[in-house]
């Protein structure tokens, strides 16, 4: 009687990542296409409690602790009091999402005129407690490499920080994720939001993917105008940020406002010189 081989096949490593490929795309199909009360309880348990919830005018704890990428102990306070704050929650050794949502930042941020450091600071906070300094000194390099403008490595921050310190700013910011044991990785949302100098929360703006128009404006919004044109605040008449959706919209009424503000002073400056073309037919000499 023969015995019979039995053949183990190994999974190749690209169809691990096929896989995890397509576990997260259909979360995002659930969290972001299906109907919201559909889509909750469609989620996986650990994902139920995984959200951004939009905290406006709430005040961070600016006396928490961190490490920067150089390891020296610094308050989060030390980057606000001048310039608003771009604040986002990202790991430095997250597969896939946290690097999506430094991308489309780093994007964004290339198509406007303020520069890191000189207009603006921003600030990441890794979420995972065992990550160090190295770790963000590799990812603040990576990505001051990809912005590319003179001086940023003055203004982009990456700390890493005990779990307290991580989860007291989180909070307070309306951040919510999950660490996963099985996966040995954090479930967490994609976005970033804006803090005032003071360290109050502005805006805030989901995915992966941030309009250049939307940074802009939620930028001179947050520093109450110091930095900007004139057209910005023209721009930013016209535009207001709707928290449910995370976007700046065309803002019907303001527009129709300023429209029929522009018409009245047309038909008044028209008025105006009838008036004088008038008097002076009037007052002029008449011939024989």
């Amino acid at each position: 009687m023969k015995n019979k081989t039995t053949t183990t096949t190994k999974t190749p490593r690209h169809q691990d990542t096929k896989n995890l490929f397509s576990w997260c795309l259909g979360v995002l199909v659930v969290i972001f296409i299906a109907p919201a009360g559909v889509a909750q309880n469609l989620k996986p348990p650990i994902l139920q409690d995984i959200h951004i919830d939009q905290r406006l005018n709430e005040q961070l704890p600016l006396d928490v602790t961190f490490r920067d990428e150089s390891g020296k102990s610094v308050p989060l306070g030390q980057y606000f009091g001048k310039k608003p704050v771009i604040l986002s929650f990202a790991y430095y050794e997250c597969p896939m999402l946290c690097t999506l949502v430094l991308n489309g930042l780093t994007k964004g941020l290339r198509v406007i005129p303020f520069d890191i450091g000189n207009q603006f600071e921003v600030v990441n906070i890794s979420i995972n407690p065992r990550e160090g300094p190295d770790l963000a000194a590799a990812k603040k390099a990576n990505y001051l490499r990809d912005y590319g403008r003179a001086g940023a490595e003055q203004g982009w921050h990456f700390l890493t920080g005990d779990e307290e310190s991580i989860r007291k700013v989180a909070q307070a910011a309306g951040y919510r994720y999950v660490y996963d044991p099985n996966t040995g990785q954090y479930a967490h949302a994609a976005g970033i939001m804006i803090a005032t100098p003071k360290g109050r929360m502005s805006r805030y703006f989901y995915g992966i993917e941030y309009a250049g128009q939307d940074l802009r404006l939620g930028l001179i919004e947050a520093a109450d105008g110091k930095i900007g044109t004139l057209a910005d605040q023209v721009l930013l008449y016209c535009f207001h940020y709707d928290p449910k959706t995370g976007r700046y919209g065309v803002a019907i009424t303001a527009i129709i406002r300023l429209l029929g503000s522009a018409t009245a002073i047309a038909i008044a400056g028209f008025l105006l010189i009838m008036f004088r073309r008038e008097r002076r037919t009037r007052l002029a000499p008449k011939g024989l």
